[in-house]
């Protein structure tokens, strides 16, 4: 394994704009819940004409469906993952439309037969309803509550009611309260293996919510301790937490919500936040 500082100094350097995460690639690793999302998702958008994916990031996940409806939208409030997102999504005829963090979706009512998301940054229950048809879908994937907190922890230290954010059964009841029927709840807990000390530097850069006030020389005693860690021990392993959630716009209140037990998948690559 390369030394401490060439590791840091090259992932302090290496870009970290849209949703990709092929700089990880033999450097971290991370099993996929089941359902696998990205399938799920691309098998919708080809079976609607129109459809919205919120906080897109750059586009990727949209960009690996084979075929879109005749209008796809797409959100996502970052400008430089917005840019990324034009020149991905731009040439398939995708608008992409830059957002204020909690303002309203700038749709009229009733737009889009399917709203999507991979990784939302804070679902708006409201506002996912309101531009959904009569009979419309949502279908995400959402992070869990304690996602990677035994890296985020190891920086922090305990953080017992940051813990408890992001329920499933929670974020189902706000759904429903909000007018939507949810049809489908699974939830998956996965293995992170982070291979070196380049791999936390670069993930914690991309993902900066998990460590808000993360900088290598503010975290240099950490980062060095991890690194010991790794090289004497093996990979830093953590857990991240997802849930598939699925919801229905409709008049009629009946069906309603299930949930089958966790699962981890078994198929490992790099990490997502």
């Amino acid at each position: 394994m390369r030394a401490f500082d060439d590791l840091v100094t090259e992932a302090e350097s290496a870009d970290v704009t849209g949703w990709g995460f092929g700089w990880l690639d033999g450097r971290a690793t991370e099993e996929r819940p089941p359902w696998g999302c990205a399938r799920l998702l691309a098998a919708r958008l080809a079976q609607v004409r129109s459809a919205l994916d919120i906080d897109t990031g750059g586009g990727e996940v949209v960009s690996e469906a084979p075929a879109l409806p005749e209008r796809m939208c797409v959100t996502e409030a970052w400008p430089s993952n917005a840019q990324r997102a034009r020149e991905v999504l731009g040439p398939r005829g995708v608008e992409v439309h830059e957002t204020t963090p909690g303002g309203p979706l700038p749709f009229p009512d009733g737009s889009f037969e399917l709203v999507t998301s991979r990784h939302p940054v804070r679902p708006d229950w409201s506002e996912i309803r309101r531009v959904l048809r009569s009979g419309g879908r949502y279908l995400a994937q959402h992070v869990g509550p304690a996602s990677a907190f035994e890296l985020v922890e190891f920086f922090l230290g305990p953080l017992p009611d940051a813990r408890r954010a992001r329920d499933p059964r929670q974020e189902a009841g706000a759904a429903e309260a909000a007018g939507l029927t949810v049809t489908d709840l699974r939830t998956a807990r996965c293995r992170m293996e982070f291979l070196d000390v380049g791999a936390v530097v670069w993930i914690l850069r991309k993902c900066v919510w998990w460590v808000p006030d993360f900088s290598v020389d503010r975290y240099r005693d950490r980062l060095l301790e991890l690194d010991g860690l790794v090289r004497h021990r093996g990979p830093f392993v953590a857990h991240s937490t997802r849930h598939l959630i699925e919801a229905r716009r409709q008049d009629d209140r009946s069906g309603g919500l299930t949930v089958t037990p966790r699962t981890t998948a078994g198929t490992r690559r790099h990490p997502r936040p």
